[in-house]
């Protein structure tokens, strides 16, 4: 993060922790009320994380601000996001990937659809490392610390009250990094998730037809947002005809995907493959 860029952060960060103790509340109590995790209010209000515009609405209505307080604050997020900052590659996050998981803690429904790489929310650390590190302009220092976020942020699967669905075509089973053991692990950890209450899990197979053509994947947080993953980077759009269009693609692709028994079935048989494939490059 460039100087100015950093300075103007902590400013921000500042205020909204004065306005948080003058309204006598306590990070937790804010973070509960305001629907986001507790370390995102300590990372904004310590400078270490930039807001969505999303957040700070959130933070804003949990704290009763005014209207007139609001726009400060507001105001403050804009000289954020129009400061220079050099040292931030294109695309807007740092590194490449970490959108989606600052996007998806604050949401109670998630709703994501991929098509080549699994959904962050479901990815073992191993499986993340590759993600991060393919990312372009990938720093091998920062690779490490996005792993251990994005293993930390997916606690949100575990919380009551949430609900996330993934959908996925069976060409992300099959798409692997690493070795054959790595996707064991993977899909291991796919079956234990899916047996969770809060998450739906659902696979395209092969054998069905795509009812759109996917161009690429997408995450839905509430009905209030949409993060589009490209190979160079993300978007999160907040624009309500963009989002319903992605709700509507989304609703097509679950209507198309296998749940519950026959997604463990086919996720088995995945499973097997890769042990045999394993046995097979095995020395």
């Amino acid at each position: 993060m460039g100087s100015e860029r950093r300075e103007r952060t902590k400013v921000l960060g500042a205020r909204l922790r004065g306005l948080r103790a003058e309204a006598g509340l306590t990070g937790a109590v804010l973070a509960q009320r305001a629907g986001v995790g507790q370390p995102t209010v300590s990372k904004v209000e310590t400078g270490r994380m930039v807001p969505s515009a999303d957040v700070l609405d959130r933070l804003s209505r949990a704290l009763g601000l005014d209207e007139p307080t609001a726009g400060e604050v507001r105001e403050l997020l804009a000289a954020v996001e129009a400061a220079s900052d050099s040292d931030q590659p294109t695309g807007g996050a740092t590194p490449a990937g970490m959108t989606v998981d600052e996007e998806v803690r604050s949401a109670q429904l998630v709703r994501s659809f991929q098509c080549v790489v699994l959904p962050a929310m479901l990815q073992s650390a191993e499986y993340a490392r590759h993600v991060f590190e393919s990312a372009p302009a990938a720093m091998p220092g920062e690779v490490g610390r996005a792993v251990a976020a994005r293993v930390e942020r997916q606690s949100v699967l575990y919380e009551p009250g949430r609900e996330s669905v993934f959908v996925l075509t069976e060409a992300v089973l099959r798409t692997w990094p690493g070795t054959p053991a790595l996707m064991l692990a993977q899909l291991d950890r796919l079956l234990a998730v899916e047996s969770l209450s809060t998450v739906r899990l659902g696979v395209i197979p092969w054998r069905r037809p795509v009812p759109v053509l996917p161009r690429h994947g997408f995450t839905l947080c509430d009905r209030r947002a949409v993060v589009v993953e490209t190979f160079s980077g993300e978007r999160v759009s907040d624009d309500a005809d963009e989002v319903a269009a992605y709700e509507e693609t989304f609703g097509h692709f679950e209507r198309a995907a296998v749940f519950g028994g026959e997604v463990r079935e086919l996720l088995v048989r995945v499973i097997k493959e890769f042990r045999d494939l394993g046995d097979a490059v095995t020395p």
